[in-house]
């Protein structure tokens, strides 16, 4: 039993954060049926789905190490990160199809990172020039994202090494421009914005 803890003590960190911020809250964990590591195409091996009251809160499991200690830097597990994202809750035609499209950009996301190298840091945008909306039927404004630390989960000193929550936070296209032409910056944007809960529906700030 012991080395089966110890085999999973990356996953059970995560858990464990998420448990005491969430209780028992846990509203669906999507799990990959064909790890990365095996050959699969999704480099996320789970993603969690909390209820947060008047939002969702997304957590996943599979930038940091999950399970036994592979790279060299003793001070951070995997890539030192998770990423999370939290949606208001609102009047969606269909909720899961909505789940299911934030799974697939987290996971469209760390394969840049698993296939590219790039990583997604607090305090920086995501830009991808897309200008049509992250939701499933493509109506809202959000078309990108900044990040910051997680303001629900605390940073993690598991044994695999160290791990933090970066939060996407959906932008929209305007948002975007005006952080990569200097009108603003992201923490700036991020006070206007209130804090790091993403509303499909809202205006633009420009």
């Amino acid at each position: 039993m012991k080395e089966e803890e110890l085999q999973t003590a990356g996953w059970d960190a995560i858990a464990g954060e998420c448990e005491r911020v969430y209780g028992g809250a846990l509203l669906e964990h999507y799990g990959t049926l064909l790890k990365w590591r095996l050959g699969g195409k999704d480099p996320l091996d789970g993603i969690d789905v909390y209820d947060g009251g008047d939002y969702w809160h997304f957590v996943t499991y599979g930038m940091s190490e999950l399970y036994e200690k592979e790279c060299d830097d003793p001070e951070y597990s995997g890539y030192g990160m998770e990423f999370t994202f939290r949606l208001k809750k609102d009047d969606y035609e269909d909720e899961r199809a909505e789940w299911m499209c934030v799974c697939g950009i987290l996971q469209e996301l760390a394969r840049l990172t698993f296939n590219q190298g790039e990583l997604f840091n607090a305090w920086e945008y995501v830009y991808t020039g897309q200008t049509q909306g992250i939701d499933v039927n493509r109506r809202s404004n959000i078309t990108g994202f900044i990040t910051a630390p997680d303001s629900r989960l605390k940073p993690l000193d598991t044994p695999n090494g160290k791990v933090e929550f970066v939060e996407l936070i959906g932008v929209t296209h305007r948002e975007l421009l005006a952080v990569m032409q200097g009108e603003t910056t992201v923490k700036e944007l991020y006070g206007r914005l209130g804090g790091g809960m993403t509303d499909y529906n809202r205006d633009s700030l420009y």
